[in-house]
């Protein structure tokens, strides 16, 4: 069935008032395709749809919704339903929908919890935006090293429909620190009567709960994990990070990312209303009207130049845009790598050594077309000359430019991305136009 389909079959369903049908459909659809046909539903069926939830339902459709229908949903649920919703959501998800409600809000939400659910809350909330603390949650098993292997899946099946992944078990002691973990594969191929003690992984990679999220997410992707355990500074088990939580913070890192190197400011999407749009894109864009003037005043300055050879104007478009776009890839490419890895001075100068290489073939290389370019058009081969070689000398500058300037604000701790596309093409224009008309002068009796 397509999407249009289902939703005309729960409308129906609904309509002839058939709950079995309705769950039936329901059964073989994803939270997000639940989602997703709870936002096509027409507003005066949305009642009766959450009607014929169950809770567990509720809480899968709150997760899977965007904040602002996560609120209206709250607002339509009766007290008792929000609370036991409330109660069943991830940890996680919990803390960043809660994150952007009114202190009085949060308050009243969280005084309807279970006291532990609550507890643990606060404290999660407690801890610095972007943290590894801010992304765990409570939903693991964990276990005693003198359990054995029997005893420890009896644990999974007593908590399976409370953790989120059973893939791993954590063994801690009286004082809940971290002492290994067992995983599920472990278990299986084990004797019943085996000692946890006597199979489990003492060395353990875990984060710190104010490791910053993205390095939580790198270690991750670089172990291949499922989960990942949150300890304090004496090694107690705090939560764990999922892998579903992981992918969340990839996409938020890449999207603030995209915006810092597109010069957008702050998050803007779909729903964001143009007034606030223009606004959070407006500093940037102001501050680099301001400084492409001075593009303006370099050609200013070469008037003279520009009426004697009419033909320069021809190649001028050419020369900054293919320096601007130079720039950008270098910065892409930078920025990028700086995601998975950490260079040290030798890998940095090895990369700013093969970034000038680059800058040079690519160069040489655009640098013999357009001169050719240039000659059969006008016939000129001094003109071909200045062109192609102010096109070698802008990209190189281009290319360093753009690998030099995000490794500087990255050794400085300053986020990379904030490079952004726009300035380097702006900064490269400045340069490219200075040695373009600086040898077109030079050149200049020649030329004429």
């Amino acid at each position: 069935m397509t999407e249009n389909e289902i939703t005309l079959a729960l409308i129906q369903s609904l309509k002839d008032g058939r709950a079995q049908d309705f769950q039936h459909i329901l059964d073989e659809l994803q939270p997000y395709d639940v989602a997703v046909q709870y936002r096509h539903l027409p507003e005066k069926h949305r009642e009766r749809f959450l009607l014929h939830l169950t809770v567990r339902q509720l809480t899968e459709l709150m997760q899977e919704l965007h904040r602002n229908d996560q609120v209206r949903l709250l607002e339509r649920m009766s007290v008792d339903q929000s609370t036991k919703v409330l109660d069943l959501m991830d940890n996680d998800d919990l803390v960043s929908l809660l994150s952007d409600l009114e202190p009085t809000m949060i308050e009243e939400l969280l005084s309807r919890m279970n006291r532990e659910e609550s507890s643990y809350i606060q404290k999660t909330m407690n801890y610095p935006p972007e943290t590894a603390g801010r992304i765990m949650n409570n939903r693991y098993v964990w276990i005693p090293r003198h359990y054995t292997i029997r005893e420890a899946i009896d644990k999974i099946r007593d908590f399976a429909e409370i953790a989120e992944y059973l893939n791993y078990l954590y063994v801690v002691d009286d004082d809940k620190k971290l002492l290994g973990v067992v995983s599920y594969k472990d278990l299986i191929l084990g004797e019943l009567d085996e000692q946890i003690d006597d199979v489990m992984y003492t060395r353990v990679v875990k984060v710190d709960a104010l490791t910053d999220q993205e390095e939580a997410a790198a270690i991750i992707g670089r172990y291949d994990f499922i989960t990942l355990p949150v300890v304090d500074t004496e090694n107690r088990l705090l939560g764990i990070i999922t892998v579903d939580d992981v992918i969340d913070v990839v996409l938020q890192e890449a999207n603030e990312d995209i915006e810092k190197l597109s010069a957008s400011g702050k998050s803007i999407d779909f729903q964001t209303p143009p007034f606030v749009a223009a606004y959070r894109r407006l500093p940037w864009l102001i501050l680099l009207l301001f400084i492409g003037l001075i593009s303006g005043g370099i050609i200013s300055r070469f008037e003279d130049t520009l009426q004697t050879v009419v033909a320069l104007a021809f190649f001028m478009p050419m020369i900054a845009g293919m320096t601007g776009n130079t720039g950008t890839q270098s910065l892409a490419v930078v920025v990028r790598g700086l995601v998975g890895q950490q260079p040290d001075k030798k890998g940095t100068f090895k990369l700013i050594l093969r970034e000038l290489w680059v800058g040079i073939i690519i160069g040489v290389t655009c640098a013999v077309l357009i001169l050719l370019i240039a000659y059969i058009w006008q016939g000129s081969l001094v003109l071909g000359v200045v062109v192609g070689s102010s096109l070698l000398l802008t990209l190189i500058i281009g290319t360093l430019a753009g690998t030099i300037i995000p490794l500087i604000l990255y050794r400085l701790k300053i986020d990379p991305a904030v490079a952004s596309g726009p300035l380097i093409t702006t900064i490269n224009d400045i340069f490219s136009l200075l040695i373009y008309f600086g040898l077109a002068s030079l050149f200049i009796s020649r030329l004429m």
